[in-house]
């Protein structure tokens, strides 16, 4: 017969469907954890109770948390005490199951052990049990122990709870067996809630394992990219930050919730993952003429040959003169000035294959001249000093690279949408492609692939932008380029708000927050960060 009246039944019920629908909305593990001892603890009227949790090696019992009304006790959870409990193995020294610890025994067994009265209990050791009443001043008497399994029967923890009291009177009795098919019920219902918690978290660390995996790839390909892989997120959290603050201006509306910052920080990772496919040598293309190996060393090499065979002339000339001393005199003045010529000209087209921020009309025009000298080949014929392709490459306006290359380094923008596009995003991340896939567009319309304006862009996309440049100008381990100044940084930017490349509101925010400075003490060299004068910088007005 129930000892439980139909009233209290149904009210126990309701609790339960209600606890059940709450434990599979609850997304914070700890406080899911913490909900369902105190659910227990509080429907069978129980003095205290204590969850563990298995361990991660499945050996061993974990104290989760701890509560005792009596005493006051509250250790773990969300806001207790740290638990310095040690945990309690599953097995023996010798490797048999333990049975002698009532927790060890209905993790092991999958029974629940209900013990009216464990001074009056045998089979189980309660040493540790009685010395802590004799500490703590308390009489531990009732016991209700309950595995807690999921749907697949695996151990996810142990729901222990100690001295349930009478409802009238207060006075400690034993649970009853309604009191123990309904926590075996709520302990079923948690573990699944567990395990799912612990599946969702599995799987998300699993997923950012795999974002790791990419940039693992790309850091090996060019240790310089995956610098700026870490680098972009940390500077895109940071302005993103700085707008949620924001409290007027056209950005006053704008604010992130933890999944909103959780899918911007994926994009900032993965904004980049297509130039896992961009060839090293494009990558790295640390001079104009370089290759798989820098064809500067070519070049020098047809300079020794023309100065070889200027020498070769000049010994014919000699010869032919005969003992015309005036005439050996001004063969080696004419030679001396065609070596130093050739010397010269060889130094500036070394000059020329480094790239910059500019190159002028007037040197890449001398670029054209001197390519014009004319040398044998060691095939015998007479040709130009340098061909079409090498005259390309070393007139290139800005950097190192050339029109065909730009378009393979630009066409990792293209690959990194397909790729991000093609897996099955959940709910709160789908716009992870949309923020990555738009760091390149500009507000005018002329960024690229696809040519969006700013309205078209969302805010985080743009914020990506900023950063994704910022963190290039900075940046001063590139093999193509030197590190600017924080003052030149940020001049540069300007120089980009102003031609309408990056969004202007949130390079005002960028620069009035200081939020390149708060970048610079991360993750700026020290010789690197200047004293910034923000008046001067272009499109800004403090």
């Amino acid at each position: 017969m129930s000892d439980l009246t139909h009233a209290e039944v149904a009210q126990r019920l309701e609790r339960l469907t209600e606890l059940s629908v709450e434990l599979s909305a609850n997304t914070n593990t700890a406080a899911l954890l913490e909900r369902i001892l105190r659910a227990a603890k509080d429907m069978t009227r129980a003095d205290g109770g204590t969850l563990y949790r298995v361990t991660r090696d499945r050996c061993a019992l974990s104290f989760c948390i701890s509560i005792n009304d009596t005493l006051g006790m509250y250790l773990g959870g969300q806001g207790g005490e740290p638990v310095t409990l040690p945990d309690i193995p599953l097995s023996t020294a010798s490797g048999a199951p333990n049975m002698a610890a009532v927790a060890a025994y209905a993790a092991n067994t999958g029974v629940s052990v209900n013990i009216p009265d464990v001074y009056q209990a045998e089979g189980f050791n309660f040493s540790g049990m009685r010395q802590f009443d004799v500490a703590h001043g308390y009489h531990s008497q009732s016991f209700l122990t309950v595995p807690m399994r999921d749907h697949e029967g695996a151990l996810t923890g142990v729901l222990q709870l100690i001295n349930a009291r009478d409802k009238r009177s207060g006075a400690i009795q034993a649970f009853s067996e309604s009191d123990q098919r309904l926590i075996e019920a709520l302990a079923s219902q948690a573990a699944i809630a567990i395990t799912n918690q612990s599946l969702i978290k599995t799987l998300e660390e699993l997923f950012e394992a795999f974002v790791k995996l990419i940039n693992i790839g790309i850091d090996e390909k060019s240790p310089h990219t995956g610098r700026h892989c870490e680098h972009v997120p940390e500077l895109t959290m940071m302005l993103a930050q700085a707008v949620h603050e924001t409290a007027n201006g056209p950005f006053a509306a704008f604010s992130m919730s933890d999944r909103d910052r959780k899918a911007l920080w994926i994009a900032g990772l993965l904004h980049d993952c297509g130039k896992i496919t961009t060839p090293v040598h494009v990558v790295e293309k640390a001079t104009k003429l370089e290759t798989i190996f820098d064809r500067i060393h070519l070049v020098d090499a047809r300079f020794e040959v023309l100065k070889r065979d200027a020498e070769i002339q000049s010994l014919k000339d000699k010869l032919a003169a005969g003992n015309d001393a005036r005439r050996h005199a001004e063969i080696n003045q004419l030679l001396s000035a065609r070596l130093a010529g050739l010397d010269e000209d060889r130094a500036f087209l070394r000059r020329a294959n480094v790239g910059g921020e500019f190159m002028r009309p007037e040197d890449q025009e001398r670029v054209r001249q001197i390519a014009r000298h004319r040398w044998i080949a060691p095939d015998g014929n007479e040709r130009d000093l340098l061909d079409a392709e090498e005259v390309a490459n070393l007139t290139i306006r800005a950097g190192t690279l050339n029109e065909a290359e730009r378009e393979i380094i630009n066409n990792h923008i293209s690959v990194t949408i397909r790729m991000l596009e093609s897996l099955p995003w959940p709910r709160h991340l789908e716009l992870v492609p949309e923020y990555a896939g738009g760091h390149h567009e500009r507000m005018d319309g002329n960024g690229y692939p696809r040519g969006l304006r700013g309205e078209q862009m969302s805010v985080q996309a743009r914020i990506m932008a900023i950063a994704d440049i910022f963190e290039a100008l900075t940046a001063k381990d590139r093999p193509y380029k030197k590190g600017n100044t924080l003052s030149e940084s940020l001049v540069i930017l300007g120089g980009f708000r102003q031609r309408n490349h990056i969004d202007p509101d949130l390079f005002d925010i960028f620069v009035r927050q200081k939020v390149y400075l708060q970048y610079a003490k991360k993750f700026m060299d020290p010789s690197q960060i200047d004293e910034v004068d923000e008046s001067l910088i272009p499109g800004y007005r403090p």
